[in-house]
């Protein structure tokens, strides 16, 4: 696990190391175990690196045996001894064991056709020194990121925003079209970028630059769901059976380094499955928890209950009020463009924990994309039947009291029979939409950008002919997933020091996620239908059938409470105004709105916070 960095001039100048060298020192947290630089005229490449594989061999840069071709690379590739044979009997000479060495002698073999070849997480910059060209692609479902500026005649990339904003020339002009899309979904989806010019790739793509000038970007690799002809017909008992496979599989694949592995464990099906099956391949594996005093939303003991089932060096770590108010600032800085989903906090505090045991751990993003997990998906199904009737409800279910438990029965049927009677997508959307259109353009007045939904449209309009559920999930695997889950447990992680991965976010996981028909999915409001059978020989009873649980807290109580104070004072109305980003009369309306319990405004609030303190760093 590294963080990368790099220059290509298109203008027949050098590129400047310093420059380089600049982008990588701000990404030590990334990389904190040794630092490498590569210059050939007009690129230099800069990598920092988390040693996880061949701890002595493994630094970066990596050429090949010429020196031609020159790689440096953020994440893990899963395949690589496989590879690196197929390349070794094609008379490839390997000088280390790092698997990032097989993207420069694969690149030569292959072109960048190797990609489809990869089985892993990567973000990986290779310099074609034969062709004079800088090739940039992520995997499929963009687990690492990469931000790129191309402009004045000159590419510019770097693992974090951060880092890519101390190259010269990168602007700092705020995307309203970002800002517009953060205060929708409380993330940034790719491609853009909170700075205007700046954007970042999305899961499959690859860009490639040239010293002439040409940038050109395309899809490399794209999981998609399958058409309804083809999805599978093969009984319940054999797709759980095959589905358990399949997961050992990924589990093992993840498990492979030469630093400890941990698993972090939330009490749900998603973690509990991969700790079950980690715990079979690793003597004593070490499992990380977090919880909360307020029962609803404290899971330790579910995960104790799979810790003791595994006996594994079980671990937990407890977020409080008052240590919530202090860690905020912190943590939002970190995201280095503005973030807000709230489980950040607590996040942040289980990396940290694990960071003090393992170099490695693995987590469960993915389940709910792949094997359909949230509750949006049953309500989408039920909206289908009864939406019309549901909306006329939905005077009624507005004047219904704002609680402060998890996810409030109040909350969701607010949610449901306001959206019931939307098209699809627009449907799925608006159950979980942050700020509604009205209420950002009083928010943003002149800075107003493009439709974010745009962004969900597009991804949607390229699955036509799948089952509607399918096409939402995919919806949820290629832009919120990247934009929320990807985003939150590398930042959280990586600030650490620590390496996440993500057994779900593999490739022949999610190709056989996407043959499963409907009932496999979702029935009625039965969730992860498939994937609860599969697991259930793993987990206790109370992990299997219970609710959908991850790392999140009760920002609604804490809002109203200890949170309270901090709130008031970010977004007090003189410091909003110079910010000079948002409108204050909208956010004080939102703010005693949510004091009075007259609407659960928690998401909204912990959203314009974080940007607040994010444009006052």
């Amino acid at each position: 696990m590294c963080g990368i960095a790099g220059i290509l001039r298109q203008d027949g100048r050098d590129a400047d190391p310093g420059e380089v060298t600049a982008m990588s020192e701000a990404l030590v947290h990334r990389g904190p175990d040794s630092a490498g630089l590569m210059s050939d005229g007009p690129v230099a490449l800069g990598s920092r690196r988390l040693a996880v594989i061949d701890l002595a061999g493994g630094a970066q840069p990596v050429a090949s045996e010429d020196g031609r071709v020159v790689v440096v690379h953020n994440g893990e590739l899963y395949n690589h001894a496989a590879l690196r044979g197929e390349l070794e009997r094609a008379d490839h000479r390997f000088a280390s064991r790092c698997d990032t060495e097989v993207l420069a002698h694969g690149y030569e073999e292959h072109g960048a056709r190797l990609f489809e070849r990869l089985r892993g997480m990567f973000a990986a910059a290779i310099w074609d020194g034969r062709a004079r060209r800088l090739v940039l692609a992520v995997d499929p479902f963009a687990i690492k990121p990469l931000y790129v500026h191309a402009g004045g005649r000159r590419v510019a990339f770097a693992s974090e925003l951060g880092a890519l904003r101390r190259c010269p020339g990168v602007p700092s002009d705020l995307d309203p079209d970002a800002l517009e899309a953060f205060l929708a979904f409380n993330a940034i989806p790719p491609p853009l970028t909170i700075l205007r010019g700046v954007r970042k790739l999305g899961p499959g793509e690859l860009l490639v630059a040239e010293p002439g000038g040409s940038v050109t970007m395309r899809r490399w690799g794209r999981p998609r769901p399958a058409d309804g002809e083809k999805l599978t017909d093969a009984p319940m008992a054999a797709l759980a059976a095959e589905l358990r496979d399949r997961l050992r599989q990924s589990v093992r694949a993840h498990l492979v380094a030469d630093v400890p592995v941990g698993v972090f464990l939330s009490g749900g099906i998603d973690s509990g499955a991969l700790a079950a099956i980690a715990a079979e391949e690793v003597p004593r594996l070490s499992t990380f928890s977090v919880g909360f005093d307020e029962e609803s939303f404290d899971e330790r003991d579910r995960a104790r209950l799979v810790a003791r089932r595994y006996a594994t060096d079980h671990h937990e770590v407890e977020l409080r009020a008052q240590d919530a108010a202090t860690l905020l600032p912190e943590v939002a800085a970190a995201f280095d463009e503005p973030f807000a989903d709230s489980s950040m906090l607590p996040t942040w505090l289980v990396s940290r924990l694990a960071r003090s045991k393992v170099t490695v751990a693995l987590s469960g993003e993915g389940g709910d994309e792949l094997f359909g997990g949230y509750k949006t998906y049953a309500a989408a199904g039920l909206a289908a039947r009864i939406g019309p009737v549901a909306a006329l409800a939905a005077p009624l279910a507005a004047r219904i009291p704002s609680g402060d438990r998890r996810v409030g029965l109040e909350y969701q049927a607010r949610r449901f029979t306001a959206a019931a009677a939307l098209p699809a997508l627009e449907r799925h959307h608006a159950f979980k939409e942050i700020l509604a259109p009205a209420v950002r353009a009083e928010l943003l007045r002149a800075r107003r950008g493009a439709d974010p939904v745009d962004l969900l449209r597009a991804r949607w309009a390229e699955t036509a002919g799948a089952e509607p559920i399918a096409r939402l999930q995919d919806v949820d695997l290629g832009v919120m997933m990247v934009a929320d889950q990807l985003t939150k447990s590398d930042r959280a992680s990586m600030a650490h020091s620590l390496e996440v991965r993500v057994p779900f976010c593999d490739v022949d996981v999610a190709a056989f996620a996407h043959r499963l028909p409907r009932h496999a999915r979702v029935r009625g409001l039965r969730t992860k239908v498939l994937l609860r059978a599969a697991v259930a020989p793993l987990l206790p009873d109370a992990v299997v059938s219970g609710p959908k649980r991850g790392f999140s807290m009760p920002a609604a109580a804490w809002l109203r409470g200890p949170l309270l104070p901090l709130a008031r004072e970010v977004l007090d109305p003189r410091a909003l105004r110079a910010d000079g980003v948002l409108d204050a009369a909208p956010v004080a309306r939102l703010m005693a709105e949510h004091a009075a319990r007259r609407a659960d405004h928690s998401r909204a609030i912990w959203g314009l916070l974080c940007l607040s303190l994010w444009l006052r760093r």
